[in-house]
């Protein structure tokens, strides 16, 4: 059991999938809708792979055709959860590396005050049971944080899981300080492909990518 929640920057260590933060990033390559997608579908795999390596495993033997492979299998898969409609691409990828998985989905609003302000409500939410299970929450990025914590309060309150694991492609320092304060001490690991220092007043990020649920689906109303 962790006594004090982690954060992990998977970007601090060179790997391909520096190249694909690169490439949802660019804002030539951005163009590309459907590049967009598989790029943020192919950094959940990588997140994916990453967290896997904290779950927990049993040996298991394998008859193969030429004798027994003792191999270590998954417990038991983590429920992936995702806030829509930026994180369903991302919310894919990792769907594809825990292939026999359980999903959750939440749907956050922010109504915009003429004071320049937001406000934050759950419009939906649905979830598979996630008492005693490993929840991983994911989204494309996280910018004041308001997001990810009102998609934990709501889970929370269908149930407790094991161990919760937050997943963001990119983050602003603010959001994650936010978290920080907002989320347990325990039992929570933060995973972030990347940190950006400066967010807007329209909470944007800078450098950021800019909207990732018009770049991934088409700009909205």
């Amino acid at each position: 059991m962790k006594s004090t929640s982690a954060v992990r920057i998977l970007s601090q260590s060179h790997s391909v999938l520096n190249q694909y933060i690169a490439e949802i990033r660019d804002i030539d390559i951005q163009q590309d809708s459907q590049r967009f997608r598989n790029n943020l579908e192919r950094i959940g795999q990588i997140f994916a792979y990453e967290i896997s390596k904290e779950l927990v495993y049993e040996e298991k033997e394998v008859v193969t055709s030429l004798g027994i492979a003792n191999v270590p299998v998954l417990i038991q898969y983590p429920v992936l959860a995702t806030i829509m409609r930026a994180g369903l691409p991302f919310h894919h990828g990792f769907l594809n590396v825990f292939d026999r998985s359980s999903n959750a989905f939440v749907s956050v609003y922010r109504m915009p005050h003429k004071d320049g302000s937001f406000s934050m409500s759950v419009e939906y939410a649905s979830t598979t049971p996630i008492d005693g299970k490993v929840l991983i929450i994911c989204d494309t990025m996280i910018a004041s944080g308001s997001s990810i914590v009102y998609t934990y309060k709501e889970l929370l309150a269908k149930g407790k899981p094991s161990h919760i694991h937050i997943a963001t492609i990119l983050a602003s320092m603010e959001g994650l300080n936010h978290l920080k304060k907002s989320l347990p001490k325990k039992n929570v690991t933060i995973w972030m492909g990347d940190v950006d220092e400066e967010l807007t007043a329209q909470l944007f990020l800078v450098p950021g990518l800019g909207d990732a649920g018009d770049l991934a689906f088409g700009e909205k109303n």
